[in-house]
């Protein structure tokens, strides 16, 4: 596939001078492709998994999928749940984290810092599991799933890592899973975007045909919200 041997030259770059990478392992098609990938570009034993439930949200078919997945990859997983750190927020801090979304946010940024102490400790780097779709209308948290070293299917559109998955053997049971953050019980990306990814992907490409024009509206008010997302944090220079 075209882009493959692109990608693996890409994180065998973004590697040089460390030990290897460490993925955020979800069980979702998006992390699966990372680790795969990263398999690819530097090997099995310098390539870790970590699966970071949260007690009452994350599904245990998740967990098994991403221990699973890893199992095929050969690669080593672990499982640190977020729990503890966020419960112990919401007890110190309650009125910072009685809010739901900043209470949800701080389990992708509990997440992160999981990552973060691995890769530290270790000398590895975070892979990031953001597609095209997802950091074109900033949907990730910022200072959490958006916090990475490097971005392997950053550029490719969501039905882009599909067809990556389906070429690189990824469980179909991963594949045809609902995508979700996973930061609340029952939530779906498609549910919280307001349409599917297939409309996402065509309006980012500006395939609007037979598309509803609020939905049109709704993907461009996405992307120049969220532009703050994208860049690093501004500089006053006088």
């Amino acid at each position: 596939m075209k882009h493959v041997e692109g990608i693996v030259r890409f994180i065998k770059k973004q590697i040089e001078g460390a030990e290897g990478a460490v993925v955020g392992l979800s069980g979702g098609i998006d992390s699966s492709v990372v680790a795969a990938l990263c398999v690819r570009a530097l090997g099995k034993d310098k390539v870790v998994g970590i699966g970071m439930p949260a007690r009452g949200i994350t599904l245990r078919k998740d967990v098994d999928d991403a221990r699973s997945l890893a199992e095929q990859l050969g690669i080593r997983f672990y499982v640190y749940p977020v729990d503890g750190v966020v419960n112990e927020l919401q007890v110190l801090h309650t009125d910072l984290y009685n809010h739901s979304l900043a209470a949800a946010n701080s389990k992708a940024r509990a997440r992160m810092m999981i990552l973060y102490a691995y890769a530290n400790i270790h000398d590895y780097r975070v892979a990031g599991t953001g597609n095209k779709s997802e950091l074109g209308v900033g949907y990730f948290t910022k200072h959490g799933d958006g916090a990475a070293d490097f971005l392997p299917i950053g550029n490719l559109y969501k039905y882009q890592v599909v067809e990556l998955a389906k070429y690189l053997k990824i469980p179909e049971s991963i594949i045809k899973k609902t995508p979700s953050a996973g930061l609340w019980r029952g939530q779906t990306d498609e549910t919280e975007l307001g349409m599917t990814y297939d409309e996402l992907d065509r309006i980012l490409q500006g395939k609007t045909k037979g598309i509803a024009t609020d939905k049109i509206r709704r993907v461009k008010e996405y992307v120049e919200n969220s532009e703050h997302k994208r860049m690093m944090p501004p500089i006053c220079r006088f």
